[in-house]
């Protein structure tokens, strides 16, 4: 496919202790998009050896570099890159050189049909670690089947996007792993493509098993933004009447104990539990409520609608 020079691209990048990779990396992206007008933008995440400075001294006009106060971390960072893009088409890739730039062009013929709003890498031959490779799966399997989004490899950094999807992903956490699931809530059309996995070049992975369980709790998060977002009353409320009712059902079965058979329930447990539940439900239904009234605060304060529309068409023509 002849490349879309009119199409201004935004390669980001975040980069934490990367020095010795850097400049390769610049390398293989400026040989794997010649012909394409693009920026490339680093965002250094507060790297403690000399990262920033290998950029600066690179003095490459393609090379935008964004220096962060403090070490955010990589969904930070790379939400501070996707802000600053300018492209029509937006492309995030790792800075360890494990994603190959060669990919980004094969990948941008999908994105330029203009019928995929994201194309997203599925990596061949992973060249990491069980430590990485396991907890990825787990996670992969979970989404899957939880979400009902077929995607087989959420793990792989390099993604390509349309800018009004990108500049749409709200990023914290460590919910840079889940950007495609963040992509698919906003409606987008998404399209997966085989890409090469290189062992690291240089520099250790900052990748440790204590990140997994950040990985589980935003998933989680993102789960119930997925179902309950707009009706957390749906949640909060139907689990608040179930204890409520539970509740009543235990106190009114204790009752006819009294009442009925004469004995003593007031050093019961099931007393204690009956109360509870009952306690516990009200507090549910009312955060039920809280979080709509919340909800609907966030829509009209801010004019938003709870809906996306692709395209409006006209006579057979898009308007």
């Amino acid at each position: 496919m002849t490349p879309n020079t009119n199409a201004l691209l935004s390669i980001v990048v975040p980069l934490y202790n990367e020095e010795e990779n850097v400049e390769l990396l610049t390398t293989k992206i400026h040989e794997s998009l010649e012909g394409y007008q693009y920026q490339i933008i680093y965002v250094d995440d507060f790297s403690k050896d000399n990262t920033r400075k290998v950029v600066k001294e690179m003095e490459d006009e393609n090379v935008h570099l964004i220096s962060l106060k403090k070490n955010y971390g990589q969904s930070l960072a790379l939400a501070a890159g996707l802000d600053y893009a300018q492209g029509e088409y937006i492309i995030t890739m790792d800075g360890d050189l494990q994603n190959d730039p060669s990919d980004i062009p094969q990948m941008l013929e999908f994105a330029l049909s203009g019928e995929f709003d994201v194309v997203t890498g599925i990596r061949q031959k992973r060249k990491d670690s069980l430590v990485k490779k396991i907890p990825s799966k787990i996670a992969n399997f979970l989404v899957r089947r939880v979400t009902k989004l077929d995607i087989k490899d959420n793990g792989c950094a390099l993604k390509v996007f349309t800018r009004d999807i990108a500049k749409d992903l709200n990023l914290y956490g460590e919910m840079h792993r889940f950007i495609t699931l963040l992509a698919f809530l906003e409606g987008a059309q998404i399209k997966q493509v085989p890409v090469k996995h290189h062992a690291r070049h240089a520099g250790v992975s900052k990748y440790g098993l204590e990140r997994v369980f950040k990985v589980v709790a935003d998933m989680m998060l993102l789960l119930f933004i997925r179902k309950y977002f707009q009706r957390p009353i749906h949640l909060f409320g139907i689990l608040g009447v179930l204890l409520i009712i539970l509740g009543i059902l235990i106190n009114f079965y204790l009752l006819l104990v009294k009442l009925g058979l004469g004995e003593d329930i007031g050093n019961r447990p099931l007393l204690i539990f009956g109360m509870m539940f009952i306690i516990g439900g009200i507090q549910l239904f009312t955060i039920g409520i809280v979080m709509e009234l919340l909800i609907r605060t966030y829509y009209e304060s801010q004019s938003k609608r709870p809906y996306r529309i692709k395209n409006v068409n006209i006579g057979g023509k898009t308007a």
